[in-house]
């Protein structure tokens, strides 16, 4: 075995967590990827020898490559980044008992990604990083900048717009719920028209590699537009699906012999489509809590 072979081993050995890390940070799988890939790259061209902890310093890369794209993403929607806090005053009123952070960390699934995506960039780095995967503040407060006590401020503040959110959230999730229904029937009746009145006219539909060598169609490359995602879907390609919530989220599944096979998840702007991820990699179906909403 070479040494990129052994590097790449065990690099592999961490690409789960990795993936987990930057899928909370960036609610996007293919984005998930893409920052992972940044990661071995990195470590591919670094130098191994310097490197005591071969998770931690994945986890810091991969921190600091999504909040990269945070930041680009915000600057592309010309929202301001917010207010930082001075480095000298750190809140604790708002810390967390350990116990009471790992609760918060274990209730946040799909559901709040939108109530994430609220976040300035440095405050969900932070309460990503610490609260959900126990990244200490010291740490963090490398990656986004800021000194250990203005990091956790940062994840303080976040922790405050998590607890305060979901009530705010249901509407969206309710329009969600109410959006996949329509669709999934729509599929079923193989009614183009009212596929496409569901769709963004801008819609895409990206599958992972599992999800891209199930059936009949061409899937290795993403469908862009919405005529060409309603025409796949007219097709009855979600007709076997089943309404569910995958991690919180209004979601279609594909179960065969009572396991999940395939997950259709959606993104939505404005009340309408403009995403759907076929997931079908077992390494991202096993850890999803799947909770059917129909008899099957």
């Amino acid at each position: 075995m070479t040494e990129q072979d052994w590097l790449a081993t065990r690099f592999e050995e961490h690409r789960g967590h990795l993936l987990a890390v930057a899928y909370r940070m960036l609610g996007s799988p293919d984005e998930a990827d893409d920052a992972v890939q940044e990661a071995w790259l990195r470590l591919s061209r670094a130098d191994d020898g310097e490197i005591v902890n071969l998770g931690g310093w994945l986890t810091t890369v991969v921190g600091r490559v999504c909040l990269d794209m945070l930041r680009s993403r915000r600057s592309r929607r010309e929202e301001p980044h917010g207010v930082h806090p001075p480095e000298d005053t750190a809140d604790t009123s708002g810390a967390a008992s350990p116990e009471q952070e790992a609760v918060l960390g274990d209730s946040v699934g799909l559901a709040l990604l939108v109530v994430l995506d609220t976040l300035a960039p440095a405050e969900r780095t932070a309460f990503v990083l610490h609260d959900m995967f126990g990244v200490p503040f010291e740490d963090v407060g490398a990656i986004v900048g800021r000194s250990p006590a203005a990091a956790r401020q940062l994840a303080s503040r976040g922790r405050r717009k998590v607890r305060g959110a979901p009530a705010e959230a249901d509407p969206s999730l309710s329009r969600q719920r109410e959006v996949v229904t329509a669709f999934l029937a729509a599929s079923r009746e193989g009614n183009f028209r009212a596929l496409l009145d569901l769709l963004d006219p801008d819609a895409e539909l990206r599958a992972d590699g599992t999800a891209a060598s199930m059936g009949g169609a061409d899937l290795g490359q993403p469908i862009r537009g919405a005529e060409g995602v309603a025409e796949l879907f007219a097709t009855n390609r979600a007709g076997v699906a089943r309404l569910a919530l995958a991690d919180g989220a209004p979601a279609l599944v594909w179960a065969q012999g009572g396991r999940p096979r395939v997950v259709f998840s959606f993104t939505l702007a404005a009340g309408k489509i403009s995403r759907i991820d076929l997931l079908a990699d077992p390494g991202r179906l096993d850890p999803m809590e799947i909770e059917f909403l129909d008899q099957g």
